[in-house]
């Protein structure tokens, strides 16, 4: 038997570009058969619905309020709802798991991280790094930029993505040795599919998902077993070419494109 979470979604409480409440997302995945989910609202450097011009701790409320719903609609009907946030920086974008409502309001200083400061204080708070989407390219980027040197692993397989992105990091995945997830970066639901992970043991809160990343643990995909096939003839336009990432956070020429 094995349990499967959604890892990556967003509400329209907290997401500017999600349409669904959490309760309505706790509902669709109970009855899609999932175990539970995960609920990754855009922070505040990304599309969040969050007023700028509030207090901290009332955007910190705020930007909780869609998870928070989703927690107590799943209580009462049997489905996990954990924590988690996506925050952009150029177009890339990161999931972090791990942190709670109280290190969040203690440290507002955290929606200007760079992203190595991102990954050391998360990590000494305790929580994870996954970059979400890393091979995706779409109007509101100028680049991709693949942040090796500030996740612990990489989103390998997102619904919302073409499939050639998702094979491309499967390729770019498994060269380095990378933990690798899927999510489905729903916004609403229901969903014409839901992607996520499948896991030996349930979950009893987020530090046991942080822990099987931090850990390099067994994480199985729940995806169509076609979904990291390369797109036969595909080829890589000036558009789609990668960069990496490099010690000062600038971009440079990947020097490869992970396509075969």
């Amino acid at each position: 038997m094995s349990f499967i979470y959604e890892t990556h979604m967003h509400t329209c409480l907290a997401s500017a570009c999600g349409e669904s409440t959490g309760k309505e997302h706790v509902h669709y995945y109970r009855d899609a058969g999932y175990t539970g989910i995960i609920m990754t609202d855009h922070f505040f450097r990304g599309n969040t619905a969050v007023p700028r011009d509030l207090p901290w701790d009332q955007r910190i409320d705020r930007f909780w309020s869609g998870y928070e719903q989703a927690y107590e609609e799943g209580l009462k009907i049997g489905l996990d709802v954990f924590f988690g946030l996506e925050q952009n920086f150029a177009g890339d974008e990161y999931l972090v798991y791990g942190l709670t409502k109280e290190y969040m309001k203690a440290h507002p200083e955290m929606e200007h991280w760079t992203r190595r400061q991102q990954l050391e204080e998360v990590h000494r708070a305790g929580g994870c790094v996954i970059q979400a989407h890393p091979f995706r390219m779409r109007g509101y980027m100028d680049r991709i930029r693949l942040g090796l040197r500030y996740c612990d692993g990489i989103e390998v397989a997102n619904r919302g993505n073409e499939p050639a992105d998702d094979a491309r990091a499967w390729l770019y995945g498994r060269e380095f040795g990378l933990v690798m997830t899927a999510g489905s970066d729903n916004h609403r639901s229901p969903a014409q599919l839901a992607f996520g992970v499948e896991l030996e043991n349930r979950l009893t809160s987020i530090e046991d998902y942080v822990k099987m990343i931090r850990d390099h643990q067994p994480i199985g995909l729940h995806v169509p077993e076609e979904r990291f096939e390369m797109p036969e003839g595909y080829c890589v336009d000036d558009r789609h070419k990668a960069y990496m990432l490099d010690e000062n956070e600038q971009d440079v020429p990947a020097g490869k494109e992970w396509i075969d």
